[in-house]
């Protein structure tokens, strides 16, 4: 690929999928380097994610060319997969802000394009939504109207794909799933007999001799609901028996398809056009390589899931200057945690998917049976680790904050009710910047206050990280969970000696006597800044107060702040509504204080993307927007 290149010969000329369409399929190969080449220079400057989207140019190609979209409808699993699918959908010249603050957005969304059917920054989600609206059109009479949900196995092993199959198996409907396989292997992809059977069973005549059979054994009597269920299972079982394998699909009498080579773009449109008009559920299975086309990428697929800026013709990273840095949060977290493992050999360590991004892969390099990658199963990481608490273990469950809203019910029903030893990680807490609105950890404080015999702490700095861990793995703590941000933290100097924490108790970080700061976890260091700023302007007398825990709260720190003060700033990195500026209030309420308080926060609203920076100076919760609030109190 030259790196200068910017003009593509047929990938200019599409504007739409109309335009795609007017092609012959003979070129579609060409459409698809163009396509690769494109996501490869743009991503090597503009950085995201990846692999994914390298790995489904075939297939979005394929989708366009034979399904008449917006009016059919493609429902996307995850956007990590879907580049291609903006770069066709009038979308290619903006592509260039993905990510960026007021660019497109970095998954598809409804509120951007007409081409994106439903949000997709969470996981196996889209087998449940496209059968919603398959039974949306088939409820209207829009019988032409034709659905497909593309789900990657990674997201299949999360519970709600499941659900959404079950339900699709027993539902009228016409929903094409189609599964991107870029890993594991549902069936085994060896023998002839295997390529004869998808042939046969994706030829129209053979599906047209099926259909014709289905409607004379109607007529006269002889098939029903119940014996066109029985017929699939018995024609299911003939192939698995001439095949020689089995899948879960149709054993859901959801008709099954493949698997083919997903990055031969002539043989996927063959066989959308063969299977799209079909009735009833279907899957079509394909095998895809992540990172294709680019030799890097297919080397260390997991490596390249997201990218910093790189060269797109060697593959070489651009490499940040990190010289002298202090330490990523997650970073912290790994490396304590194989300190307090090898001290405590009750404690185990389990994430869902996440094994490199939380760093708990250090966990994984040192006590390997004793660390635990789930796949996308956030509920399912909560009730193990419940279960593994039961039994004596000591879990840290490592799940980012905005993936931990999946789990919800789990936390409250399977950990925090029988009071189990689990302490959860809340990874990306707060802002996380350019993923944006589906991945700010934005709702864990307000969501997680409200249940009983739940600790929650977020530490100032590295250090207080340390400390906590170190205090939640000690007896008798129940149920803990620790949030911490994105990035990186404030000091080089981290690794020093752990000690216990009273659960409860803040700190008073300085002394004050014309207001009161409160803040809770790192953003109190911006918060710190815009004080000191306040008072070498003003001249104004401002105490500090860092909370570090939620729940419990420090009640003797917040009656002498009752007693002494009439003004108070609270400043958090969650949501305003139900976090912790609203339990500061409460207990103000609730004790017959009356001080005036101004709470920092998150605003009621989804948070778009961009730069942290940018989008922490958005909500006013930057050292500027503290400040003017401080000053605002002279």
């Amino acid at each position: 690929m030259n790196e200068e290149q910017t003009t593509y010969s047929l990938l200019e000329q599409i504007n739409d999928p109309e335009d795609l369409r007017k092609l012959p399929v003979k070129q579609l190969h060409e459409v698809c380097k163009e396509l690769r080449e494109d996501i490869i220079k743009e991503v090597s400057r503009n950085p995201g994610h990846f692999g994914s989207s390298l790995g489904t140019v075939e297939l979005t190609v394929a989708l366009h060319y034979v399904f008449q979209t917006p009016n059919d409808l493609i429902v996307w699993d995850v956007g990590h997969q879907a580049y291609g699918h903006k770069i066709l959908t009038g979308r290619r010249e903006a592509f260039a802000t993905n990510r960026q603050f007021k660019g497109i957005r970095p998954f598809p969304s409804p509120e951007e394009s007409v081409y994106d059917t439903f949000a997709c920054g969470h996981a196996s989600n889209s087998i449940s939504a496209a059968l919603g609206m398959a039974v949306a059109a088939r409820l209207r009479g829009e019988n032409n109207k034709h659905v497909i949900a593309v789900i990657g196995d990674g997201s299949m092993s999360g519970g709600l794909a499941f659900e959404g199959l079950n339900n699709a198996s027993s539902t009228p409907n016409d929903l094409l799933i189609i599964l991107n396989d870029n890993n594991m292997s549902i069936d085994n992809s060896v023998g002839g007999m295997k390529q004869y059977l998808l042939n046969l069973t994706t030829t129209p005549s053979y599906n047209q001799l099926r259909y014709t059979a289905s409607v004379a054994m109607e007529k006269i009597g002889l098939l029903n609901d119940q014996s066109r269920k029985k017929l699939i299972r018995l024609g299911n079982s003939l192939k698995s028996f001439a095949a020689n394998q089995q899948n879960m699909f149709e054993g859901l009498n959801i008709r099954y398809f493949g698997p083919i080579d997903g990055h031969n773009v002539e043989e996927i449109i063959r066989v959308l056009n063969n299977i799209k008009d079909m009735k009833g559920p279907k899957l079509l299975h394909l095998h895809t390589k992540k990172g294709k086309g680019f030799k890097p990428a297919e080397e260390d697929p997991a490596f390249w899931h997201a990218t910093s800026k790189f060269n797109p013709l060697t593959g070489e990273r651009i490499p940040e200057d990190t010289l002298n840095l202090p330490p990523k949060y997650q970073d912290v977290f790994g490396e304590t945690l194989v300190e307090l493992a090898k001290q405590n050999d009750k404690i185990v360590g389990i994430t869902p998917a996440m094994l490199q991004g939380s760093s708990m892969n250090k966990l994984m390099e040192v006590f390997p049976d004793r660390t635990f990658d789930v796949g996308i199963a956030e509920g399912h990481a909560v009730t193990f680790s419940g279960g593994l608490a039961k039994e004596g273990m000591l879990p840290f469950c490592s799940i980012y904050s905005s993936f931990m809203q999946r789990a919800y019910d789990h936390i409250i029903h399977d950990v925090a009710f029988l009071k189990l030893p689990v302490v959860f990680c809340l990874d990306r807490a707060g802002i996380v910047g350019e993923d944006g609105p589906t991945h700010h950890g934005m709702m864990d404080m307000a969501a997680l206050r409200p249940i009983p015999n739940l600790t929650i702490a977020s530490p100032m700095n590295e250090v207080e990280l340390r400390h906590l861990m170190y205090t939640a793995q000690l007896p008798g703590k129940g149920p803990f969970a620790i949030r911490y941000p994105r990035g990186r933290g404030l000091s080089t100097d981290w690794r020093q000696p752990m000690h216990e924490i009273p659960v409860g108790k803040g700190r008073k970080l300085k002394e004050g006597t014309d207001l009161a700061v409160i803040t809770i976890g790192p953003i109190g260091n911006v918060a710190a800044k815009a004080i000191a700023r306040a008072e070498k302007d003003k001249g104004l007398s401002i105490a500090h107060y860092d909370l570090r825990f939620l729940k419990p709260l420090d009640t003797g720190m917040l009656h002498e702040i009752g007693q002494q003060f009439k003004h108070i700033i609270t400043v958090e990195d969650g949501i305003r509504k139900g976090g912790m500026g609203s339990a500061v209030l409460e207990f103000m309420a609730d004790h017959g204080y009356t001080p005036l308080v101004k709470r920092i926060g998150i605003p009621d609203t989804f948070i778009e993307h961009g730069s942290p920076e940018d989008l922490y100076h958005l909500c006013g919760m930057d050292e500027e927007g503290i400040y003017k609030e401080i000053i605002m109190k002279e």
